[in-house]
């Protein structure tokens, strides 16, 4: 069951086709599993504090206007969560939670779904 702050995180991406996650039969989808964490991480960070939601989401928007702007629309190699993932890290890096190199450590380990969890910071 999402807190209220999840709900709004959650539901704030469903405006725009362009900014929606992927979805099928009506609930999110997610075909990978470091897919489902990215997502938590995301939702879970910004609720803690670490950064605002609508920078998130804005720099969600402003990845994928700067990935359709190099590729083709039908581009076969599109993908939602590496947009995500790519907006997450800027927002990450950007608040100074994490250093890069750290970051590239924990993420590989998402990536690779090694771990069950990203280590917290500090």
């Amino acid at each position: 069951m999402f807190t209220q702050f999840e709900h709004f995180a959650a539901t704030s991406l469903m405006g725009s086709p362009e900014e929606a996650p992927p979805r099928q039969d009506g609930h999110l989808r997610f075909d990978r599993d470091w897919e489902k964490m990215a997502f938590g991480l995301a939702i879970a960070l910004s609720k803690q504090g670490y950064f605002e939601w609508e920078a998130f989401r804005q720099t969600l928007i402003t990845t994928i206007a700067d990935w359709e702007a190099t590729h083709a629309l039908n581009d076969p190699h599109w993908d939602y969560y590496q947009c995500w993932l790519a907006s997450l890290e800027k927002v990450v890096l950007a608040s100074g939670m994490i250093a890069a190199a750290e970051w590239e450590t924990q993420i590989a380990h998402l990536l690779n779904c090694k771990t069950s969890s990203i280590d917290p910071p500090g």
